[in-house]
């Protein structure tokens, strides 16, 4: 690559991208790790998107209404690093650069969310970023339709690499953006030709821009080392109706010995060769040092977007009230003052009534009363609608055709749903929920753990959550899913006994800010055991007492979801024994946990045998078995200790044990 020619031909614009690339080097040097080539070879694309098109203003970074940029290649994080300390947010400053990678710094590894104003999503897991963004787009474009374009008209741009498009989540989010035709996204592939391993050639012949054309993307190849022809690229791409890819050739490592090979991939740390770049660039500042000119020039293209959002603020000032008020509480995910009414009204009446049904349709039920007054929840499933349940009268299909629809054909794509909703949660103005079985959240799990990660409260609905979906068999049944969902930490795992519990934990999801959750809920019907109304929540203190012994207490049996009416039976049986029994439901453990202890202790006392009983393996169960101290000795699991099989639910739960007669038995032979 002729360095000298590209300097020539843009002088300007060079200056400008070379302190990306000399921030970068440095950085990467200091810390002696990092990922120096892809914000080397993309320098010129950045540049010339936040110098011409980027609609941002560092001053006020979460206003809503600005252009989102998102990358998807998130090793390459010093590119993001440099332009937010270039252009003037107040997050990354100098020193920020200068502590990359190190403890307590912003400038994480990989663009972590939440660390730093400005950085949209975290990413690093590869495909997650551009899977994200089609829930940015699917956001912008809702929101678009209902508060109209004075106040919602903003991009989605998005920078990936070789590694994101690799991965399979890639083809479920660019076929659903495909589908959807989301005008407003515009992707940035890093045609480098380079991974870790060597050149890409020797894992991958894909022919990328093919691949998208076919799923419905407008295509456009550039040169991107030419800022012109950048430029060229973004306004078309902004003037097709289709999503955009704009496949960019570059160079990972530009300019440097590594260039276009495997190690330019990496942290180049080699004082000659940072030196040897730096004077093919022209670049004769000190280390961390960018030229006041140069650095004005940036810091120009920050204070370009105040007046831009100065003007947003004028006609958003020019709504009533209400709307006023309305717009602002959806974008702090506040739920709707009403929502804790309807949710006690809703059990108030099915502590009456009694219902027996699968909590599957418990959801259906919260659902249908929540729906109508939280117009800001998007509903979706993995083309399992009618299973999950989560389809409401009032909602609208979303689609090229009604952008104001709140339910999303996500198609057979786990994994590119969850990414998506939590694209949307991070939009803001949108509260997402998805539906799929719970078997799948094998596939779904690298965005649901990012969910986790991210502190954002993304919903899960996870229907057949056990051995009682019966006749699908172990393909379908979890064993392993409710375990490996609580040991992720900031998850909250519900799984509801009957529909009051249901109830109570959509209260709590629907109300979270900072956590996702997931719903655990059954295929088979199940007798509703919260026959004596209270207002307060009760899932939201994890556990608590569902029945008393009403002699002295001598057994406690632990169960959550469907197997409390298990334990329920079981309990019967032991009173008529003369063993007093209480019953405890476990709806949240990660919720029981965060219990003072002298609830904990009240709720589970020391003395009395324990059992838990679920569908599930025992391992989330031990430090209640146990007791927190593991000093517990009468205690036993009835449960699960492989997969399943294909019968008649049943059946199933006859053989695998999960009756009330094991439990019985269980019981008295613990107490000897």
């Amino acid at each position: 690559m002729d360095i000298a020619a590209l300097r020539a031909a843009h002088p300007d614009h060079w200056m400008k991208a070379a302190a990306i690339r000399t921030l970068t080097l440095d950085a990467v040097a200091a810390a002696n790790s990092g990922h120096s080539g892809m914000p080397m070879g993309m320098a010129d694309v950045a540049t010339v998107l936040f110098e011409k098109h980027l609609r941002f203003d560092p001053k006020a970074p979460r206003w809503a209404d600005r252009d989102r940029f998102i990358l998807s290649a998130g090793h390459g994080s010093m590119l993001v690093y440099a332009l937010m300390y270039l252009t003037g947010y107040e997050d990354i400053t100098l020193q920020q650069i200068k502590d990359f990678r190190q403890w307590g710094a912003r400038t994480a590894g990989h663009p972590e969310y939440g660390h730093a104003a400005g950085i949209e999503t975290t990413t690093g897991p590869l495909g997650q970023g551009i899977a994200n963004s089609v829930g940015f787009a699917i956001a912008e474009e809702h929101l678009r339709a209902r508060f109209g374009t004075s106040l919602i008209n903003h991009y989605t741009y998005v920078i990936a690499g070789d590694g994101c498009l690799m991965e399979g989540i890639s083809q479920e989010a660019i076929a659903l953006a495909g589908k959807q035709e989301l005008s407003h996204l515009i992707v940035f592939w890093d045609n480098n030709g380079i991974t870790i391993d060597g050149k890409v050639e020797i894992a991958d012949i894909t022919n990328q821009p093919a691949r998208f054309a076919a799923s419905g993307w407008h295509v456009q190849e550039i040169d991107g080392h030419d800022p012109v022809a950048i430029d060229a690229a973004i306004i078309a791409a902004k003037k097709d109706k289709r999503p955009s890819m704009i496949a960019c050739k570059t160079h990972i490592a530009l300019g440097s010995s590594a260039q276009d090979t495997s190690k330019g991939h990496g942290a180049l740390t080699d004082a000659k060769l940072i030196a040897d770049t730096k004077a093919a660039y022209g670049w004769t500042a000190a280390a961390f040092e960018v030229p006041a000119p140069i650095k004005a020039e940036w810091e120009a293209m920050g204070a370009r977007g105040a007046t831009a959002r100065t003007e947003w603020e004028a006609r958003f000032n020019t709504l009533s009230d209400a709307k006023k008020a309305d717009f602002e509480r959806i974008f702090r995910m506040e739920a709707p003052k009403a929502l804790s009414a309807k949710i006690r009204a809703l059990k108030k009446d099915v502590s009456a009534s009694a219902p027996k049904v699968a909590t599957r349709k418990s959801s259906e039920m919260v659902l249908e009363v929540v729906n109508p007054i939280m117009k800001e929840t998007i509903g979706g499933s993995a083309d399992l609608t009618g299973s999950n349940n989560t389809l409401t009268k009032d909602l609208g299909t979303f689609g090229p055709d009604n952008r104001k629809g709140r339910y999303v054909y996500f198609g057979i794509r786990e994994h590119g749903m969850a990414a998506a909703m939590n694209g949307m949660v991070l939009h803001g103005g949108v509260r997402p929920y998805g539906g799929t079985f719970m078997a799948f959240t094998d596939y779904a799990r690298g965005a649901m753990r990012l969910s986790a990660l991210m502190g954002v409260p993304t919903i899960y609905v996870m229907t057949h959550d056990s051995i009682g979906l019966g006749e699908d068999g172990p393909t379908h049944q979890p064993v392993e899913h409710l375990s490996m969902l609580r040991a992720t930490p900031n998850t909250y795992v519900f799984r509801p006994a009957d529909t009051v519990e249901t109830a109570e934990a959509w209260e709590i999801a629907l109300t979270s800010t900072t956590t996702p959750s997931v719903l655990a809920l059954s295929r088979q019907n199940l007798p509703t055991v919260r026959t004596a109304h209270t207002s307060t929540n009760l899932t939201a203190k994890g556990a608590y007492v569902l029945a008393e012994a009403t002699g002295k207490r001598q057994v406690i049996l632990m169960a959550s979801g469907s197997e409390v009416e298990v334990a329920m039976a079981a309990r019967t049986q032991l009173e008529a024994a003369g063993i007093g029994t209480r019953v405890v439901s476990v709806p949240s453990m990660e919720l029981f946990r965060a219990q003072d202890e002298a609830y904990r202790k009240r709720v589970l006392p020391a003395g009395p045998a324990r059992i838990a009983i679920e569908a599930g393996v025992r391992q989330s169960w031990d430090w209640l078995l146990l007791g927190e101290r593991g000093r517990e000795a009468k205690a036993a699991f009835v449960g699960m200790e492989g997969f399943g099989a294909s019968a008649p639910a049943e059946l199933l739960f006859e053989k695998f044990g999960i009756t009330a007669a094991n439990v019985t038995a269980k019981a008295k032979a613990l107490l000897g």
